[in-house]
This record gives structure tokens, sequence and C-alpha cells, in this order.
């Protein structure tokens, strides 16, 4: 009974420990040579749902996403824009069939988000806070 006790005991703190994972504190990044203070959640949701193409201070904004699947992925847009990825899929599928956007790239993970946005002062991104280095600054914290 002790054993089966410190299993149940071991695999409930790896629950919890995924749990907590699970839902990283989120920002929202431009390079670090972009001139941009801020965005609101609204302005960031119209970039990423292909319904702006420009920062608001009028420079050509590109897009970038987490890959398709990721944890972070799914709480940004849950949190910036309410959509569930199937909901996501649907405006995806509408907006290139009429012809009015394409769907932001992807990259394989924060890191390499970071670094991409970093080379770019046109893009945006968002990544795991823990992932912030000097090459990159935040316009949008998500907690």
């Amino acid at each position: 009974m002790g054993i089966r006790f410190r299993h149940l005991m071991a695999a409930a703190a790896l629950a919890l420990a995924a749990c907590a994972n699970a839902s990283a504190e989120l920002v929202v990044i431009v390079s670090a040579r972009n001139p941009l203070p801020a965005l609101s959640p609204d302005q960031v949701a119209a970039i990423f749902l292909g319904q702006a193409g420009r920062f608001p201070g009028g420079g050509e904004v590109v897009a970038l996403d987490q890959r398709l699947g990721s944890n972070e992925r799914e709480q940004f847009y849950a949190q910036v824009t309410g959509k569930t990825p199937a909901l996501l899929k649907a405006h995806w599928s509408k907006m290139v069939f009429t012809g009015r956007g394409q769907p932001p790239r992807e990259a394989d993970d924060s890191a390499s988000v970071r670094r991409q946005v970093a080379d770019n002062p046109s893009m945006i991104g968002y990544i795991d806070r823990a992932e912030l280095d000097a090459s990159v600054r935040p316009v949008l914290v998500l907690r």
C-alpha cells in the first residue's frame, strides 16, 4: 500500500506540473529595432486574424504563429481572439476562399519565433515570457 500511495502522489505531482506549464505567461513581441511602444489586445487580434496589414504607425506587419497544435498557440488565440482551433480554421478557410487573406506563417517554437521576429522589424509574434531577451520587445503581456 505504501508504494502504491507514493506512485499515486508522484503521478498527481506530475499532473499538477503539466497543468502549470500548459498555461505559460505569453508576450506579444516585435523586434527591438521596431519603435512601436505597445498594442492593445484588439489591435493584436486584428493583425493575427488578417484584418490589419499594418502597424498603427503605418508600417507593414507580418504575423508569425507558433506551430499548429501547440499550447502557446491555443492559449494565445483563446485569450486574444476568443476563438477555438476549430473557429480559427473556419475563419481562415473563409478568408482564403474569398481572397481576403492568408493565415500567418508558422514557426516551430518560441525560440524560433523570437529569432525570426528579432531579425525582421516588420514581424510580430508571441512567445513564452521566459524566452524574452534583448533582441525583442514585448508590446502586449497576456496573463
